[in-house]
């Protein structure tokens, strides 16, 4: 039981650290509508968002809309997104994906999770950041940011999966700040608490943090 309320006051602290610290966070993704969002959110899987606002200004100036990319041919979406990893890949789940929307949705993108995860190249983390950014659904996205961060602060203690750290978050982040808490916690791993070095040093958490408690000791 005590260990249950350490963790929930761990919540408490860390929320509102943040709240104060970055009140303003968003994705660093450039997109004009939902359906350059889920476009650019495929693309980065396994890629920065730099590189994917590198290659989206011509790939949706050729395909502003699931109806122009549903009519694309794979090859012309690949030459488009190359440089990403996995083009090929990505290249036939974006065809498929605005092939989709346009015969099962009549051309707009779905808001319900179980919709966009019906969709070529769109997985629970994928669907939930659109829910979550599009229409601001209390839903936690987990990638490899997220998933890092809430088990080094050890908010997510015992979690081993994606999906166990996002029912763990939904179960301790009230509904209004599940959103918000996405983009923290993620923007938080991409720029302090790095997957290398760490830089726990100048990080505004450590002093709840399970990660630095453990490394400062040994040091």
């Amino acid at each position: 039981m005590s260990r249950q309320v350490k963790v929930r006051d761990k919540y408490k602290n860390v929320l509102e650290w943040f709240e104060v610290n970055m009140p303003l966070a968003e994705t660093e993704l450039s997109y004009r509508d939902p359906f350059q969002l889920i476009v650019a959110v495929i693309l980065s899987a396994q890629c920065t968002d730099k590189r994917v606002n590198m290659i989206t200004p011509a790939l949706f100036e050729k395909f502003p809309d699931a109806k122009t990319m549903a009519r694309a041919k794979q090859e012309e979406i690949f030459e488009l997104i190359k440089s990403c990893s996995y083009p090929n890949n990505k290249a036939k789940h974006l065809k498929g994906m605005a092939e989709m929307i346009v015969s099962h949705f009549s051309g707009v993108v779905p808001s319900e999770i179980d919709e966009l995860k019906a969709l070529p190249g769109v997985g629970r983390k994928t669907a939930n950041v659109i829910a979550s950014v599009v229409w601001n659904k209390p839903v936690i996205a987990v990638d490899t940011h997220v998933f890092r961060v809430a088990s080094r602060l050890g908010l997510t203690p015992g979690a081993r999966t994606p999906l166990e750290v996002e029912l763990k978050l939904t179960k301790e982040i009230p509904e209004e700040k599940r959103s918000l808490a996405h983009h923290w916690l993620l923007l938080h791993g991409r720029y302090t608490c790095t997957a290398r070095n760490p830089a726990c040093k100048i990080c505004g958490l450590s002093q709840w943090c399970t990660y630095f408690e453990k490394h400062e000791t040994k040091g």
